[in-house]
């Protein structure tokens, strides 16, 4: 896989670049800021660029490039890193593409398995999302009677987090301990609940619901 970074922390950015070369990637990159990732990208084949959230060209450089990377190229995967689990920087994230893009914490990618399992589901297409905000997600969304959420029972909540980490249904039977049959009626019912139109893709639903999850959320980041 090649991939290219665009990280302004100099001893992270390099940490990046051992672990990438350790799992077997290339990388064809490793820049500053958002600007000359985005030269790199427009003029060299690229698979999936990691940026920091907060970076030059602007305090929120890695967003804002992000959004010109998949304008440009939106079959390039992108990797938001930040130092913090922020729901705001999330939802912008999510904003930005409904496939080929994930939101992590950078303590979290600090190892070879993590970072490339990241990079692999990204790749394939996936939206990965840090599972320590997907889980603070989830402590007390349906508290207020007029949430969306207050409507799911608890189990649908449990598939609706994982499906909020960017799981596959069968990586959710498995996490439940419960038939991939089971995932499937419980998350119909999660879209029926939540009035999402049954014309979308199944792929666009799930985006839906993880935003309608997002938004519920009392977690201000």
């Amino acid at each position: 896989m090649k991939v290219a970074i665009a990280e302004d922390g100099a001893l992270f950015r390099e940490g990046l670049v051992l672990l990438l070369e350790a799992a077997g990637h290339e990388v064809v990159g490793c820049v500053g800021d958002g600007d000359s990732l985005f030269g790199i990208v427009s003029t060299t084949d690229v698979d999936v660029a990691i940026l920091d959230i907060r970076m030059p060209p602007e305090p929120d450089g890695g967003l804002t490039t992000a959004a010109r990377i998949r304008a440009a190229k939106p079959d390039v995967g992108l990797l938001l890193l930040s130092h913090y689990a922020e729901t705001h920087y999330l939802m912008k994230t999510l904003e930005i593409g409904a496939e080929r893009i994930g939101y992590r914490l950078k303590e979290r990618v600090a190892g070879v398995q993590v970072l490339a399992d990241t990079l692999d589901r990204i790749a394939a297409g996936e939206i990965v999302i840090e599972p320590v905000l997907a889980k603070r997600l989830v402590q007390n969304p349906s508290e207020r009677t007029d949430s969306p959420l207050a409507k799911l029972t608890e189990r649908e909540l449990d598939v609706l987090r994982l499906m909020a980490e960017g799981r596959s249904n069968a990586a959710i039977a498995k996490e439940l301990f419960v038939s991939v049959k089971v995932v499937e009626k419980h998350i119909a019912s999660v879209f029926a609940k939540l009035g999402l139109p049954a014309d979308q893709t199944m792929h666009h639903r799930r985006v839906l619901a993880v935003l309608t999850y997002l938004r519920a959320s009392k977690i201000d980041g």
